[in-house]
């Protein structure tokens, strides 16, 4: 079921989202050759907890096996589910930032975004790769808007990525989000035929492109969580929490 947000829900999911928006951009800058993935997660967790949110990542899932932190870190061939750990990053990594809080911690609803970030000077072509990705985020949000197709509008997402030589990860999409850190509708970044939804006012989505410069099968690591591509390939991923109106759709974490 699609629940749409309502006028209170949706400023509140602005306040969540800048927040969020602010506490990612301190993440970022401390990324650098020398930092642990683990050092990254302390980092953020301590800013959401400062501001009055709750991290939506920490604990979520099956009972016996939670994820354990409050940031994704996703390495390299690592495409998103990362866990933090005591990996020191190195000149040339390239590193996701996935991160989600709900807001205000007790009551609130919940937002979700990502990056992708260099770690120092990285090669011509995982700039490529990342460009790219978060170019294909740019699509969805150039072009969503209430009364529009949302398989059309993947299938538009696809064929960019696709144009520049990338692949499309399959196995995992963007999701609606505001009361539960996954909500209905998937939101997949390729075109499924047959497949139709008419999006609407006052929906709330995270929108995520996932991509790989080979092959877009994944695997999971032993830890449960962790999602790679099969052939090691290197991947990227941005995300936006954005609310669907009858011109477009307002970003909400900026």
């Amino acid at each position: 079921m699609i629940r749409l947000k309502s006028e209170q829900e949706i400023k509140l999911l602005k306040q969540g989202g800048k927040i969020l928006a602010e506490v990612l951009e301190v993440v970022k800058k401390n990324v650098k050759p020398g930092i642990t993935t683990r050092e990254l997660d302390k980092i953020a967790e301590d800013l959401i907890l400062t501001k009055g949110g709750q991290p939506s990542f920490k604990n979520y899932g099956d009972k016996n096996n939670p994820y354990p932190a409050t940031l994704c870190t996703s390495l390299n061939e690592e495409i998103v589910h990362g866990v933090p750990r005591d990996y020191i990053l190195k000149e040339g990594d390239i590193l996701g930032l996935d991160i989600g809080m709900r807001y205000p911690k007790d009551s609130g609803l919940y937002t979700d975004m990502a990056v992708t970030v260099p770690v120092g000077s990285i090669s011509a072509s995982a700039k490529n790769l990342i460009k790219v990705t978060k170019k294909a985020l740019d699509v969805w949000l150039k072009n969503i808007k209430a009364g529009e197709d949302l398989y059309q509008l993947s299938k538009k997402v696809q064929d960019y990525i696709e144009s520049n030589g990338y692949s499309v990860i399959r196995d995992l999409v963007g999701h609606g989000v505001g009361h539960a850190v996954h909500e209905d509708p998937q939101i997949p970044n390729y075109y499924i035929p047959g497949a139709t939804l008419i999006l609407k006012e006052g929906m709330v989505l995270a929108l995520e492109p996932m991509v790989s410069s080979g092959d877009f099968r994944i695997k999971t690591m032993p830890d449960g969580w962790t999602a790679v591509t099969i052939d090691g390939s290197l991947t990227a991923h941005f995300e936006h929490s954005v609310v669907v109106t009858k011109r477009g759709c307002d970003v909400l974490t900026k």
